[in-house]
């Protein structure tokens, strides 16, 4: 005969430990015989299932359980009734209970029990739902005598989280910056804690709280904390990285929305340096004494203060002359420790123009103030002192052109010097450099004669000039001034040309082209192009004539049968019309022109 079995649960939890109640009544585990049943209390829920259908066929069905909450860290004591299965039919047959799943013989083998008679759920140990959260058991009824098993009944056994976590700080202490004088509102840095709890449920939902601050200065609450996302902001005005450059803040982390489980933990933010204090001059005002005529020379030397962070761009200081230097007289600089303003000159003073400065000099640091604040200034009165100046030409370099036949003992040049002291000396005049020996200068005068020919085309002269160095002397306290002539020769056609009037020795049946070179000392206009012409018959033996670029002559000699020795005339003209004549010896041999080795002119 077939059966059709329906299985009700009948929970238990709610109403207490009912397992002591059970194993009082004579109830124990899977062993325990059914001659005894519960007496189980009115209030006790039941859940049953559709009615078999009518007839001897088996039906197969699905049962939907819905999960059976337990609590986690449950104290027991142990095994814990759990919950009843119970078949409709146990009334008519013998139903033998059993389970299998997670818990039961799969891992964590022995978490729950059943009782095979009663159906009796057990449980056997604390759970911790942070290490399973929930276990799926298949329940198995079977008919005794029938042989017939119902399907396996699925149940899920949830473990309800019991808020057994504290939260826990990410780290600790958290650290962060602010830059001082930040504004309320100013976000400075985030704190996190977690919790293992169940995500998402009032026992995982941790709040922030600030308790404690230190120092309370300037005020006891200079930071305030989000309690959902604990980010710490700036609450108040007055932070100050010199008064106090670090605050440690004691931070709760509360879950159950903020009145549950508990934990403490540190921020601790460092105030970080702003530009919010000038710098400012230790003196505003300095008065100075500078000798004239030095450049480079020290003029002052500024010290300030600033109490921003030290060697930092907010401590270090520039400097900048605004005032009482139009014409760049000075220049200021910082000093090597970074607090200092150093003045020196930047053009050589001169008392006689003027011999005093006011200079007004600002201070500011490297990178801008973070606030509008006042720009510390220092007054400058620079003396100029007078030094015995020396002597001075005008102009420095003088430029005479002249002509290189200048008659000697002719008056070149006037050339004096001014003494540009305020009580003039009398000054004296001296050649200090003229490398030909041409020139002499009146000691007194300062007038410039020539005392030899000049010429233009010497080797003291460059390209037509002809430098000296002339010296004014004070005569009372030595001071000595130095001035230049430049003399430009003008040219005059004064060097004929020339050419090399070396022996030619040629060959008497094949002499070939002989070429000569023509040099002339003067300048453009009296040298080059050149002309030439043969003399007293020379033409008999050779013809002459000027290449191309009329600086060479070209001489063509005449084939003889027998050796001679002969001269051979010439006169070459240069562009000016100066000439000059020149004779040339030639020997014409009349064996091989081997014979005359290196002077043959054959090729």
């Amino acid at each position: 005969m077939a059966y059709d079995i329906t299985i009700f649960l009948i929970w238990g939890w709610a109403l207490g430990r009912m397992s002591e109640t059970l194993q009082s009544e004579g109830f124990g585990h899977e062993d325990a015989g059914i001659a005894s049943q519960p007496k189980y209390p009115a209030s006790l829920p039941v859940l049953e299932f559709p009615k078999p259908l009518v007839g001897l066929v088996r039906r197969k069905r699905d049962w939907v359980i819905p999960p059976i909450n337990i609590p986690e860290n449950a104290r027991g004591p142990f095994p814990m009734y759990m919950v009843q299965i119970r078949s409709n039919n146990d009334k008519e047959v013998k139903i033998l209970y059993s389970i299998t799943g997670s818990g039961v013989d799969q891992p964590p083998v022995g978490l729950f029990t059943v009782d095979k008679n009663s159906g009796f759920l057990y449980v056997t140990q604390p759970l911790d739902r942070e290490r399973q959260d929930h276990y799926v058991l298949l329940v198995h009824a079977v008919a005794v005598g029938a042989g017939l098993a119902e399907n396996p009944m699925e149940i899920i056994v949830q473990v309800i989280d019991m808020n057994d976590n504290l939260p826990v700080f990410t780290q600790d202490p958290f650290t962060g910056i602010v830059p001082e004088a930040s504004l309320p509102g100013f976000e400075v840095m985030e704190v996190t804690a977690t919790d293992a709890d169940e995500p998402g449920s009032a026992n995982s939902d941790v709040r922030y709280t600030i308790i404690n601050q230190e120092p309370e200065l300037p005020s006891p609450n200079m930071f305030v904390i989000n309690p959902v996302t604990g980010r710490i902001r700036v609450n108040a005005a007055g932070l100050d990285r010199e008064n106090i450059p670090k605050y440690t803040l004691e931070i709760q982390a509360a879950d159950l929305e903020g009145n549950g489980l508990t934990c403490f933990g540190k921020s601790i933010i460092t105030v970080m340096d702003s530009n919010d204090i000038a710098p400012q001059f230790e003196k505003s005002l300095n008065t100075v004494s500078v000798p004239e005529n030095k450049v480079n020379a020290l003029v002052v030397k500024m010290p300030v203060s600033d109490g921003d962070e030290p060697h930092s761009s907010n401590w270090a200081t520039k400097y900048r002359i605004v005032d009482g230097d139009p014409g760049g007289m000075f220049t200021v600089n910082t000093g090597p420790s970074r607090l200092e303003g150093i003045i020196t000159t930047a053009k050589p003073l001169d008392f006689e123009k003027d011999n005093r400065y006011t200079l007004l000099v600002t201070v500011e640091n490297e990178v801008p103030f973070a606030t509008p604040l006042p720009t510390s200034t220092s007054t400058v009165q620079v003396n100029v002192e007078d030094r015995n100046d020396a002597p001075v030409f005008d102009p420095v370099e003088k430029v005479v052109s002249i002509s290189e036949h200048l008659p000697v003992d002719s008056d070149l040049v006037l050339y004096t010097a001014i003494d540009p002291d305020i009580m003039a000396h009398k000054l004296m005049y001296r050649m200090d450099r003229d490398p030909a020996k041409w020139l002499d200068i009146n000691s007194e005068t300062g007038m410039i004669k020539t005392k030899h020919s000049l010429d233009r085309e010497s080797p003291f002269a460059k390209d037509g000039k002809y430098r000296v160095l002339i010296l004014a002397i004070e005569d009372e306290i030595p001071a000595t001034g130095t001035g230049t002539i430049l003399i430009e020769l003008e040219d005059v056609n004064d060097n004929a040309p020339t050419i090399e009037d070396t022996p030619l020795k040629l060959c008497n049946q094949d002499p070939r082209l002989v070429r000569l070179a023509v040099t002339d000392r003067d300048g453009p206009g009296f040298a080059e192009a050149f002309s030439v012409e043969l003399l007293e018959g020379s033409n008999m033996y050779c013809a002459a004539q000027m290449d191309e670029t009329g600086t060479v002559v070209e001489l063509t000699f005449k084939a003889m049968r027998e050796q001679r020795n002969f001269y051979i005339n010439l006169r070459v003209t240069d562009a000016g019309g100066l000439k000059q004549d020149h004779v040339i010896h030639v020997t014409m041999n009349e064996d091989s022109c081997m014979t005359w080795g290196d002077f043959c002119v054959r090729s």
